[in-house]
């Protein structure tokens, strides 16, 4: 289902540039979740259940009624003389028990009927967030907290369900309920107990209203120190091996103990103010039901008021007491649910930063001719990484990018993949600007093998067939086997149903290439980049990823982005990048017979190889 869209009051920006949300701007956001725009189902399922919530409540308020006539029926001087047989009395008391069990049901039933939309639209909130993710550019996920964003898709998805279901059967019924006994008690006795009731029910909500203010404020601290201690557990869980290397397991723990103290105090001084407003609530009801009780004890003493009057109004005074204490609970878990979703809802309104134009069209019978035209591109203002770089690859042609670290060699790759715009210039294919197609018709096209191939911690078959989601097993072995991975799956006790681990750790570099290559094989992209797939891997190894490689490569647009210069000494081009701009241009025998920066770094390299000793 798609996310229906709301517009919302602009949200104003915190020191530390983060965007904060008021309430009713979450609310705001909230409400077309609730109201899904051509959801006749959801629409029907809400009317039900409001139908069943006015039923519920309008039930409820004459249980006490009931209950009264019935304990004056009872009175002694109401009974029929000499008769054990009371019939009428006998009814009201059925009546009181049929009324009571007729609330319980309405109330039931709306909670059954609206689970069905409340669980859609917290599925629908948190499938919009992690969509949303998704299309946010490079440059957030590289600042990007994983456990902090896990913990806020989590939070915000149960605050939903809370506001849901509180705001809408809680809040607003128990104001109806309370103006309905409150007529009622001004209607059946006199002003002295409406008025007594009127000021108790007051200082309750404004005490309740002003001391979770400061709630919210303890609750938001809270909230930041778990996902602080989140974030930190599995940013180190994910760097394992790392922590082992230096034998920092203590100060990990360290950092995640100090996070973890921050949670502590703030959770005991969350409880702590929970305590004192669930004590001062008693305070005020328990002292507005006593002065009731007296006016009504004083009522039967002087013969204005029978006994059943007396229980009927010390009943809707309790009756009182219990949706308002609830209230108190549920403005509380609003407050609280409205908190948890209001990072989730923050992450929303994050703006996209590579975006498709309203007009852009799908990529369709691509060639594959790949072309940078004088582009240049900064991540910053103050951090120039390409100037003025063009180039061209033909259909099915090899071009190969080397130069120093830092010199924007992979750069070039987030550009044609387009996970960042150019400053300037323009990236083609077939001639169409991909700033004028559709990003998924784009990143369709072209394949990659990273220098740094990360798995999903699922199965091999799972990880190659991540390639193309739903080939069938004979589709993913012959591309296993083009990778030359299949005989090394097959010698594993659970062969394609083997777990790679968290990020594929539990394979070698040159398996997780393999099965890299597999995966791309299966894509089957017109175009291909290899950026530095073999930089990482041991010289035996590397030239059997360079066999599968270069039956990869066959036929196909491909740029190979290396550091070796040994890799790529077949490309039918090779351009030198130096501080951003092409340097030098050739093919190897033409640069190496330049003498310039490429035969520098060949020699360099061919030196350094001779040095290594054999082994």
């Amino acid at each position: 289902m798609a996310a229906p869209t709301q517009a919302a009051p602009a949200a104003k920006t915190s020191p530390t540039g983060v965007n904060e949300r008021s309430g009713l701007q979450t609310i705001l956001s909230l409400l077309p979740y609730l109201w899904p725009r051509g959801d006749i189902a959801s629409h029907t399922r809400t009317v039900i259940a409001v139908v069943f919530l006015v039923a519920a409540k309008a039930t409820n308020v004459l249980v006490p009624l009931a209950y009264a006539a019935a304990v004056d029926a009872l009175t002694p001087k109401n009974l029929p003389g000499g008769t054990a047989l009371i019939v009428i009395p006998a009814a009201l008391i059925l009546g009181y028990g049929l009324l009571r069990v007729s609330a319980s049901f309405f109330g039931e039933m709306r909670d059954a009927i609206f689970a069905s939309v409340q669980q859609r639209a917290a599925r629908t909130v948190a499938l919009g967030t992690f969509k949303h993710l998704h299309e946010l550019s490079l440059r957030f996920h590289l600042d990007r907290q994983t456990g902090g964003l896990s913990r806020a898709i989590e939070r915000g998805t149960a605050g939903i369900q809370v506001v849901l279901r509180m705001a809408i059967f809680n809040v607003l019924p128990t104001l109806l309920e309370v103006a309905l006994v409150v007529a009622i008690i001004w209607t059946m006795f006199d002003w002295r107990f409406a008025l007594t009731t009127g000021v108790a029910i007051a200082g309750y909500l404004t005490f309740t209203v002003t001391y979770s203010a400061y709630r919210v404020r303890v609750r938001r601290t809270m909230n930041e120190s778990d996902s602080e201690a989140q974030t930190k557990a599995v940013d180190s869980l994910l760097n394992y091996e790392t922590v082992k290397y230096f034998g920092n397991e203590r100060h990990e723990q360290a950092r995640f103990d100090l996070a973890l103290a921050r949670y502590e105090k703030a959770a005991v001084k969350n409880q702590v103010s929970l305590n004192m407003l669930n004590l001062g609530q008693a305070c005020i009801i328990a002292t507005g039901l006593t002065v009731v009780m007296l006016l009504a004890a004083q009522g039967v003493q002087d013969g204005s008021m029978s006994v059943g009057r007396f229980v009927m109004v010390n009943t809707y005074l309790m009756q009182i007491y219990q949706p308002l204490n609830m209230l108190g609970f549920v403005y509380r878990e609003i407050k609280q649910g409205l908190i948890d979703m209001e990072t989730m809802f923050r992450l929303m309104a994050l703006p996209q930063e590579v975006a498709d134009k309203p007009n852009a069209r799908a990529l369709t019978a691509v060639r594959g001719e790949v072309a940078f035209e004088a582009v240049r591109f900064a991540y910053r203002p103050d951090r120039i990484i390409l100037q003025n770089v063009t180039f061209r690859v033909p259909p099915g042609k090899s071009l190969a990018i080397v130069g120093s670290t830092g010199a924007g060699k992979s750069t070039i790759s987030r550009l044609l993949f387009r996970f960042y715009d150019v400053t300037g210039g323009r990236v083609t294919i077939d001639g169409q600007d991909i700033r004028d197609i559709t990003q998924d018709s784009l990143r369709a096209t072209i394949g990659v093998v990273p220098q740094d191939t990360v798995l999903f911690n699922d199965t091999i078959r799972y990880n190659i067939a991540y390639g193309r989601p739903g080939a069938t097993q004979a589709e993913i072995e012959a591309a296993a086997k083009m990778a030359q991975v299949h005989d090394f799956v097959l010698r594993l006790p659970d062969g394609y149903d083997t777990r790679v681990g968290e990020r594929g750790l539990k394979l070698s570099g040159g398996e997780k290439q393999r099965v890299a290559i597999a995966r791309t094989i299966l894509k089957n992209p017109p175009i291909l980049i290899l950026d530095e797939a073999t930089s990482a891997l041991d010289t035996r190894t590397e030239q059997d990823i360079q066999t599968a490689l270069r039956e990869l490569a066959a036929h196909r647009t491909t740029i190979t982005i290396a550091h070796r210069l040994s890799t790529v000494v077949d490309a039918d081009e090779i351009i030198v990048l130096d501080l951003g701009k092409v340097a030098e241009r050739g093919t190897h025998g033409e640069l190496l017979a330049q003498g310039g920066l490429y035969a520098r770094m060949w020699a360099m390299q061919a030196e350094a190889t001779e040095l290594v000793p054999a082994k």
